[in-house]
């Protein structure tokens, strides 16, 4: 049996949406039938079909609160908020300066708030209210060397997400998916070449790295009424996760 999601007529906000898993969700929220508006802190020559696009610092609180207006005066409306912005370079946690851990907050944890805040008012006061879907990472529950602050955010991501779930119910649905590694257009950089990648993939249950439109499908779903009395939960997005070292060492053997 197929079953598809309409969101025609909806209004969707994807912070970061222009490259990586955030343009992966929007092409699926746009294949839906919802209008998608991305930002990102600097300007697109063109934006994708079935989208607009705004510049915001999602960091910055008057600027968002000026964005989440001006998608509203536009439109009249905003239905689904995914804080995916997001990010972190590789950096040993002893080297790290205190601005440069601030900024690496910022960007994954308070822009995730901001959003959030700035979205829930607005839809506490629609009939049908909303949903927002927060882009969180496998790192916030495992040691993550090289991006100690960056789990450590995806972890205050994660309980942001249950606890705005409880306090802005019935109104506005609250959620989180947690995301293994995807595949994009830098995997291959970032991870040192295809050869490398391959390798990763092979420890990975499902045998492959995430497509962003997975990502984009599981958001779709917790955003559409399918997932109405869904709220304050993590769906974990990562292909079955990452296996013990000893069970790779033990396959080697």
């Amino acid at each position: 049996m197929s079953l598809s999601i309409d969101l025609t007529g909806r209004v969707v906000l994807v912070t970061g949406g222009t490259k990586g898993i955030g343009a992966g969700i929007a092409r699926t929220f746009v294949s839906a039938g919802a209008h998608v508006v991305t930002c990102a802190r600097s300007a697109i020559e063109t934006p994708a079909p079935g989208t607009s696009h705004v510049i915001c610092d999602v960091r910055d609180p008057e600027r968002v609160e000026a964005m989440i207006d001006g998608i509203v005066a536009e439109h009249g409306r905003l239905d689904v908020a995914i804080n995916n912005a997001g990010g972190a370079p590789y950096a040993l946690l002893a080297d790290g300066s205190p601005r440069f851990h601030d900024k690496i907050m910022g960007l994954n944890f308070t822009s995730v708030l901001l959003v959030a805040q700035a979205a829930n008012r607005v839809m506490q006061q629609q009939e049908q209210g909303g949903s927002i879907v927060n882009i969180s990472s496998i790192s916030a529950r495992r040691p993550s060397p090289g991006t100690a602050v960056y789990g450590a955010a995806k972890a205050a991501v994660d309980q942001l997400t249950v606890t705005a779930g409880m306090e802005w119910a019935p109104k506005v649905r609250v959620n989180a998916i947690t995301v293994g590694l995807c595949r994009t257009s830098d995997t291959a950089d970032h991870y040192g070449g295809d050869k490398t990648v391959a390798a990763i993939e092979k420890t990975i249950p499902m045998g492959r790295m995430a497509r962003p439109e997975e990502i984009g499908t599981t958001a779709l779903f917790l955003a559409s009424d399918l997932a109405s009395y869904v709220t304050g939960a993590r769906i974990e997005c990562h292909g079955g996760g990452e296996p013990p070292v000893f069970q790779h060492v033990l396959n080697q053997a």
